[in-house]
């Protein structure tokens, strides 16, 4: 018998400083049997931080292998960004950087072998994409109070996320690296 996806909802208060983006976010995100908590929390986290007009997580969602987990489009249904989550062989990032302007990876998982994992692989545009980073402990440490209904407020401000999460807070640094 197939597992059936577990609906989780956030209401999501967010305020990128860095970014000057500021709104109200209602969220339902289905988690996939075989997606672990770390990754659906990096998965909203990377929504939170990409959000811009057009975003959406993917139809698909984890188990899609031609889309990425979070993407934009244009009014025109264009393809703007391609936004991936954990670590994703190149090969998948080499076809979301031919397919969209602005592609970025955001793991919960050790970026050094994120990155080692992109070495001497030909990736499309690579110096232009980002890895963001977020630390394991941070992530860890909110998974631990996600429900399946969450209220949370975001904050980013000089490259610091602040998570207030049913009621606990957490802070991490988000950590920039380029992939070529």
């Amino acid at each position: 018998m197939a597992l059936n996806a577990t609906v989780h909802s956030f209401a999501v208060g967010l305020a990128d400083l860095d970014r000057g983006v500021y709104d109200d976010l209602e969220l339902r995100v289905a988690r996939h049997p075989s997606e672990t908590a770390e990754f659906m929390l990096t998965r909203v986290l990377a929504y939170c931080l990409e959000y811009t007009e057009g975003i959406a997580f993917s139809d698909g969602g984890v188990s899609s292998t031609d889309q990425p987990a979070v993407l934009a489009r244009d009014a025109t249904g264009a393809l703007t960004a391609w936004i991936e989550v954990g670590a994703p062989d190149a090969e998948r990032v080499h076809r979301g950087s031919k397919s969209a302007e602005r592609v970025a990876i955001y793991t919960h998982r050790d970026p050094v072998k994120v990155l080692a994992q992109y070495n001497g692989k030909r990736i499309h545009r690579a110096e232009r994409i980002p890895l963001y980073s977020l630390d394991r402990a941070f992530v860890d440490a909110a998974v631990a109070v996600v429900g399946r209904r969450n209220t949370a407020t975001l904050s980013v401000t000089e490259g610091t996320l602040y998570l207030e999460i049913n009621g606990s807070a957490f802070e991490t640094v988000v950590h920039e690296h380029r992939i070529g």
